[in-house]
């Protein structure tokens, strides 16, 4: 008989809530030690309240820094998301790209590096981190050529290939630039990618365009287990997972995949999550519904966060259920 899963949660706070909590600015989350020690300090009562661990105080999660050293302007707006502006503006720049002699010496990365040296005085704790390492190559595509990169392919595909290829690699290179700086050099174990704007492309193309690229980038990490995350991909790309030797898939707010159609065509382990959009929308009753819902599909994990004071006693709800039922097996 096979072994039963046990069912297990993630929670997290947001860091909008975290910062206006705080009295702080989204750009100060990015730039400023001390308001970040302020901000994650004012979120330790209500974690206290909610039973759940404080978090660590860290620079806010940031998607662009190896974009950033290829030479993509990020706009960092007081109270809202980091806006990346696109370098190519027509297919022959593709021609001309190149990376740059020393990635660590770029200016985002000088600038951040800074911010985390100053930020572990005040707390030593704080993860070695300025941002993910990296993209996956159609998202990072996107990022430099903006959305006409999704008909590249159609257009001219041996340009395409030729920017994918130089996002792969620069990717990597940028990846083991930043450990090997920070004297974790990469080395085998459990690795993941982030690839939204992967599921763009339809399964005629995804194996060439998509898929070929995506094992390299893990052969480049040296990932012994591969976890991949991606909102856009259908039913039909599910079953190029298993020739990537998937571990987990988290398919995020994916409008396009169901737990059901997850369970029947998912070749590997996967993630489910309650979305913003079910907090605010849903009773607190409703939302243990969904938990239960979501659990009795045997995920890996469903997470949940919280972005709002308001939201505390949904959370509180959702966290009795998912600790009472954290360890059980899936039926």
């Amino acid at each position: 008989m096979a072994e039963k899963k046990k069912r297990v949660f993630g929670f997290s706070f947001v860091e909008t809530l975290i910062a206006k909590t705080g009295g702080v600015t989204m750009r100060q989350m990015h730039f400023d030690a001390e308001a970040i020690v302020k901000a994650y300090n004012s979120i330790k009562p209500l974690a206290d309240r909610l039973g759940v661990p404080a978090p660590v105080p860290r620079m806010a999660g940031f998607c662009y820094p190896h974009v950033s050293t290829l030479g993509v302007k990020i706009d960092f707006p007081e109270n809202s998301e980091p806006k990346p502006s696109t370098v190519i503006k027509k297919p022959e720049d593709i021609d001309n790209l190149r990376e740059p002699d020393n990635y660590i010496d770029t200016p985002l990365v000088q600038k951040k590096l800074a911010v985390l040296e100053e930020l572990k005085k005040h707390c030593p704790d704080t993860p070695k981190f300025i941002g993910h390492p990296l993209e996956g190559p159609v998202t990072t595509a996107v990022l430099l050529m903006g959305q006409d990169f999704l008909t590249l392919p159609y257009d001219d595909p041996k340009r395409a290939h030729k920017l994918l290829s130089f996002c792969t690699e620069s990717a990597v290179n940028y990846a083991n630039a930043i450990s090997r700086h920070f004297g974790e050099p990469i080395v085998s174990g459990p690795k993941g990618i982030p690839d939204d704007f992967a599921g763009m492309f339809p399964p005629a193309l995804f194996g060439e365009f998509v898929v070929h690229y995506w094992e390299r980038v893990y052969t480049g990490l040296q990932a012994t287990e591969r976890y991949l995350h991606s909102e856009l991909l259908r039913k039909e790309h599910l079953h190029f997972l298993k020739g990537l030797r998937i571990k987990s898939y988290d398919p995020s707010a994916d409008q396009y995949v169901t737990p059901e159609m997850l369970v029947e065509h998912c070749p590997c382990e996967f993630t489910l999550r309650i979305l913003s959009w079910d907090i605010d929308n849903l009773s607190a009753e409703e939302l243990v519904e969904r938990y239960i819902y979501l659990q009795k599909h045997g995920p890996r994990s469903v997470s949940f966060c919280m972005k709002s004071m308001d939201e505390e006693p949904k959370i509180k709800r959702l966290l009795e259920i998912a600790r009472k039922m954290e360890g059980q097996g899936n039926e």
